[in-house]
């Protein structure tokens, strides 16, 4: 009667944005270093590179090789995230060393590549808020 019209009703599955409703944090995170030299200044920081660094030589996650001709030597940095507990005060500080994977040449640095598969427990999660929410659900393959 006074010429509005109804909001549009997603049915394929589609989210509006901005969504409906959001949680917005109103915890500050403390600054996170952006590379090796600002992180090595700090104890804590220092502790969760050793940390991560442990981890991964006790799982044997590489082989020191020497340097080939034929292949790219890949270099490797630290990215650093301060993890938060639900009151905001900081849980942890974790550092991870990461491959720089985007220097890498197909066909000279690799010749497969791996998919991931994602997990169950993931699946059913994103069901139940599926039909907790009544959204139609689509399958494609990517």
């Amino acid at each position: 009667m006074t010429n509005s019209s109804k909001p549009h009703q997603f049915t394929d599955g589609t989210v509006p944005f901005p969504p409906r409703c959001c949680f917005i944090s109103t915890a500050t995170v403390p600054d996170e270093p952006s590379s090796f030299t600002l992180a090595s200044k700090f104890l804590e920081w220092r502790q969760a590179m050793s940390r991560e660094f442990d981890a991964l030589v006790n799982t044997n996650t590489w082989t020191l090789v020497p340097p080939s001709c034929a292949s790219n030597l890949i270099g490797c940095k630290w990215v650093f995230k301060t993890k938060l507990c639900a009151d905001g005060s900081i849980e942890r500080r974790k550092a991870r060393l990461v491959a720089k994977g985007f220097h890498q040449q197909p066909r000279i640095d690799y010749t497969e590549t791996f998919s991931l598969v994602v997990k169950p427990s993931t699946i059913r999660l994103v069901l139940s808020i599926a039909i907790s929410h009544r959204w139609s659900l689509r399958q494609i393959d990517i």
